[in-house]
């Protein structure tokens, strides 16, 4: 496709609730850039996220947003905040009176607005179209090629088809998902050669047909990077989530050739958050994939390699380089290391829980589930703050959400702010002190056994969906004999290594290890993984830009 003719395709779009306003800025738009873009103008904010949802799926790409600050039932800034969703590389600017200048300046951090214009913007050669020539100029510069539609094919009671979806989400790929029961999914299974007995079956966009894919496969045709482009960096960091992302930006933005590997997709278990509201600079909360999309352009802005599907099973040393093993047999080889592997959620033993695994019972929040939760009763496991998130957003749809806790209440584990928000919610309910004894379903969940850790007593109930967040524990058996760590599986460094004052054994330096230093002179560690982390979000972020702080103290003593 030529540029012209994706240009043809580019949407502006103007949303404002008054009639005679809304139309005059279409006028304006349209006399300057009607002829190569189609402008698009709606007079609230929830038709004009329906046109940009439609136009989504239809392939069609949106290069500049305006929207009208004081609208009723949402405002500008909501609207933007809903469309950033849909349209995350659109170039969003605000139209506002002179009163209402401190909410745009505001709704920079809020948004990441680009600019805010002033009523009237009359002469629009001198006021409107400056700005949006240079929105466009900056979309055009930016990586906004149209992505072709990936269509994902498969049975909604099917583990692999769920882990496809999640993975895709997650890593911010675009799809449309399609049951294999249903006409349209039929169809497209014909026309890809198959008889949907292996499933799912994968559409890419130029029209390759992949079916039962590997995440590694799959990353591949969407266009993932999976393979490092160098052999020796300054900087290795291992693990994408809030941790990992900040020490990729300040690593890379601070000169050092930085590639961060991640086993699945950046973002950890804060991307899969629907809603982080306690995260400093966002008062109307954000959300998981918000905060990991813009995590992750700033470090490539900056020219971090960020790489998925890149499992790493071993670390060595080998004189002054630090040589990560992947499990391909391939490896790189850096001046430094940071460990930011964060934690996975624990599997829950009871019976049928690993045979109705992804058939009903999900381990994190599975957004990608959740329109698959609406007029149904659903289960949580967990009485932390990713439980009562995941509750919150579900309440939405689900007819109920029972959270199940094995505490005696949600105030040791839970931030104040949730426990009052769940407790505002009639749909939700919580019961202490239980837990899950069973499992059942014929190939699909349908019903648990739910045991009164008090009483002894056990009850079944109806359930089509179980979520389950029952406490985290580190990935680091690949760090056996290398790195030390607690009885936990938690990694150790700094204060933490020392015994009585001494070194750890075997320490062959100087000076003491830096505080977020382990035992391996050059290899960080940062976040959750790290032994008596705070486990939040904003600790991590400042973890992995204090490590980056060390990194260079390690190099320059070198």
């Amino acid at each position: 496709m030529t540029a012209p003719d994706v240009l043809a395709r580019t949407a502006i779009v103007t949303v404002d609730d008054d009639p005679g306003v809304s139309r005059a800025v279409a006028r304006d738009l349209r006399r300057r850039y009607g002829e190569r873009h189609r402008i698009v103008r709606a007079e609230s904010g929830e038709a004009a996220l329906d046109a940009l949802r439609q136009m989504k799926l239809r392939g069609e790409q949106v290069a500049v947003i305006l929207a009208d600050y004081r609208m009723p039932q949402m405002n500008g800034i909501e609207f933007l905040e809903q469309a950033m969703d849909v349209y995350p590389g659109a170039r969003r600017a605000l139209l506002t009176a002179y009163a209402d200048t401190g909410a745009a300046i505001d709704a920079i951090n809020v948004v990441d607005l680009d600019y805010y214009l002033l009523k009237p913007w009359d002469p629009p050669e001198e006021k409107l179209y400056p700005v949006v020539d240079a929105l466009l100029e900056t979309w055009r510069s930016s990586d906004y090629r149209p992505v072709p539609e990936t269509k994902v094919v498969g049975h909604r009671w099917s583990a692999r088809s769920s882990e496809v979806r999640e993975f895709l989400a997650r890593n911010q790929v675009p799809y449309r998902w399609y049951a294999s029961d249903e006409p349209e999914g039929r169809r497209l299974l014909d026309a890809a050669g198959t008889d949907g007995m292996a499933l799912p079956v994968v559409i890419t966009p130029d029209g390759e047909a992949l079916v039962e894919p590997s995440d590694r496969e799959l990353a591949g045709k969407v266009g993932l990077a999976t393979t490092p482009s160098g052999d020796f960096y300054d900087l290795v960091v291992i693990g994408g989530g809030p941790a990992g992302l900040g020490a990729a930006l300040y690593g890379a933005s601070e000169g050092l050739r930085t590639v961060l590997v991640e086993r699945t997709a950046t973002g950890g278990q804060a991307g899969q958050s629907s809603r982080i509201e306690n995260y400093l600079g966002f008062p109307d909360g954000v959300s998981g994939a918000q905060l990991t999309d813009r995590a992750r352009r700033q470090a490539a802005k900056f020219g971090a390699e960020v790489l998925t599907t890149c499992e790493v099973v071993g670390l060595e040393v080998n004189g002054s380089a630090r040589t990560v093993r992947f499990a391909d047999g391939t490896s790189v080889d850096a001046h430094a290391v940071i460990l930011a592997t964060g934690v996975a959620y624990r599997q829950l033993v009871a019976p049928g829980m690993t045979e109705l695994t992804g058939r009903g019972i999900f381990y994190g929040s599975a957004l990608t589930e959740a329109h698959g939760c609406a007029d149904q009763d659903v289960y949580i496991v967990g009485g932390a703050n990713s439980a009562g998130q995941a509750a919150v957003y579900l309440a939405k749809a689900a007819r109920s959400v029972t959270m199940l806790v094995r505490g005696p209440s949600l105030r040791k584990s839970m931030s104040h702010y949730l426990i009052e928000q769940i407790a505002g919610i009639p749909v939700i309910s919580v019961r202490n002190c239980t837990e899950v004894s069973e499992a059942h379903g014929d190939g699909h969940l349908e019903r648990l056994g739910l045991r009164d850790s008090n009483t002894g007593g056990t009850q079944t109930v109806e359930a089509q969906r179980l979520f389950v967040f029952i406490g985290a524990a580190p990935l680091t058996g690949w760090l056996d004999g290398v790195v030390l760590r607690d009885g936990r599986g938690f990694i150790l460094a700094g204060p933490d290594l020392m015994v009585d004052g001494q070194r750890p054994a075997g320490w062959p330096l100087d000076r003491p290890p830096y505080h977020l230093e382990t035992n391996v002179p050059g290899v960080f560690v940062a976040g959750d993984v790290r032994a008596e982390s705070a486990k939040r979000v904003a600790s991590a972020v400042g973890e992995g830009a204090m490590a980056v702080m060390l990194v260079h103290r390690y190099l320059e003593r070198l």
